[in-house]
């Protein structure tokens, strides 16, 4: 386990030298600029610093969902919510919005095929039901996935047409399959059991099936998770201004420790960077008092094992009245683009990108287009929930996550950043999305019928 003394004492030192580059004489530089900047009483770097510092620390033992430190960080968030002076959503009591999911562990599956048993170690099933008893093929889809086809698009438009489905692949993709085994073998979490369906995956050069014999069963559990969420109301005279919604968001849990349980994912980059910005980006608005369009700040749990935070906020208001969402993902390190620089997904999807760069013009800056477009980043955070909904919901970030070699490694903590760009990339945004707070500008929707659905069953 990494040294926290050791941390703090660099966290420390990073905050003293940047706040002596302010006595710097250079007015162009970045960094001077910056050390300026957080003089400012609203939203001070000392303050990203202390935020940032206390949510990446070993003493959260890396946010795990349904962890006693994801727990932690809540307290710290909604303590820092109270400090600003939000309120709650209507209808909480506090900003603690918890719920419960369903979590499903495979617990046994045997198959015999044409007549063989098949080894367990070539079997892998996804499951959202109790028990499965396949003695014919006549409720259930078969596949055979030769060597020449593509298994992870063969998989995927299972997952997403949902329905039960035997599917025989061939070795040849012996490695993908294991990865897929792995992954099923962890177990399934659903925000609900609506849709029962199955995924029985078998490692055989078979070409036909004649007999199938095929029993499983899961253990089927519910748990707890919150979500942190606050308003600041708009106060524009017009009721159905005030009523519109820009969401600022970004996830707090991550990925807990170790097996051994000697080191700490810290993710402080992924996404303690985030959740930073929100909280000091709702501390600016609320010092301005001036935002005419509602302004909520949300901290969404579970993000790391399917999103299930933004899936439930998504369900607790009605979409159509929020205008944009400001989905801050990975902002701790400098981007390709420069110090300080962010981009974001989806640019194509909305004319957010370019409304935004308008209020950056007189900055000399700018918000790039996502520059790993291989990656699917856009599907692959929380705006994706709200996006599916027709919000212009896109994530900002500055990683570089193709070189990016801290990504879900417990090297991932405070000492792997810059600060001083983290900073300016929050002082960008709350720059850049101010036309947004006061009303003057309004993005596109997102054209639901090009965004990918989610999967039914994994």
């Amino acid at each position: 386990m990494k040294s926290h003394l050791t941390k703090s004492r660099l966290t420390l030192a990073l905050f003293t030298g940047i706040t002596l580059l302010s006595a710097c004489s250079e007015p162009e530089s970045p960094k001077a600029e910056i050390a300026e900047i957080a003089e400012i009483a609203e939203m001070s770097l000392e303050q990203v610093i202390k935020d940032i510092t206390y949510l990446a620390s070993d003493d959260l033992k890396g946010r795990a969902s349904f962890s006693v430190g994801i727990d932690q960080a809540g307290d710290y968030i909604s303590q820092r919510f109270t400090e600003i002076g939000l309120s709650p959503m209507v209808g909480n009591k506090d900003f603690k919005q918890t719920f419960n999911v369903t979590s499903i562990m495979p617990t046994a599956l045997t198959v015999t095929l044409n007549g063989k048993t098949i080894a367990d170690a070539n079997l892998g099933m996804a499951s959202t039901m109790a028990t499965l008893s396949w003695q014919s093929l006549e409720n259930v889809n078969t596949h055979i996935i030769a060597e020449a086809d593509d298994m992870r698009a063969a998989l995927g438009k299972m997952n997403n047409d949902g329905g039960q489905h035997l599917v025989i692949i061939h070795s040849a993709h012996a490695k993908t399959f294991a990865g897929y085994r792995g992954y099923f073998q962890r177990g399934l979490t659903k925000l609900n059991l609506e849709h029962q369906g199955a995924i029985v995956m078998v490692l055989a050069d078979d070409n036909e099936i004649t007999t199938v014999d095929v029993n499983a069963s899961t253990s089927i559990t519910e748990k707890t998770l919150t979500n942190i969420v606050a308003i600041l109301p708009g106060k524009d005279k017009n009721p159905a201004t005030a009523k519109e919604v820009v969401l600022y968001s970004s996830h707090y849990d991550h990925l807990g420790v170790t097996a051994d349980g000697k080191e700490v994912f810290n993710g402080a980059d992924d996404d303690a960077s985030g959740t930073s910005a929100v909280l000091n980006l709702a501390q600016h608005y609320a010092h301005q008092g001036e935002n005419k369009r509602t302004l909520m700040f949300s901290a969404f749990t579970a993000e790391e094992i399917g999103g299930f935070g933004s899936k439930y906020f998504s369900q607790q208001l009605d979409p159509n009245n929020v205008v944009a969402m400001i989905n801050i993902e990975m902002i701790g390190k400098p981007s390709k683009f420069g110090a300080g620089s962010v981009w974001m997904t989806g640019m194509e999807r909305s004319n957010l990108g370019e409304l935004l760069n308008v209020s950056l013009a007189a900055k000399n800056s700018e918000i790039y287009q996502d520059p790993y477009p291989e990656q699917g980043l856009f599907y692959r955070s929380d705006n994706a929930t709200l996006a599916r909904l027709g919000v212009p919901a896109h994530s900002f970030s500055s990683t570089q996550l193709d070189k990016d070699q801290h990504y879900h490694k417990t090297s991932d903590d405070i000492s792997s950043l810059d600060l001083a760009s983290m900073y300016q990339v929050i002082e960008t945004l709350s720059v850049a999305t101010q036309g947004l707070v006061d009303g003057s500008i309004t993005p596109t929707r997102i054209d639901v019928n090009t965004v990918r659905a989610s999967g039914k069953i994994y």
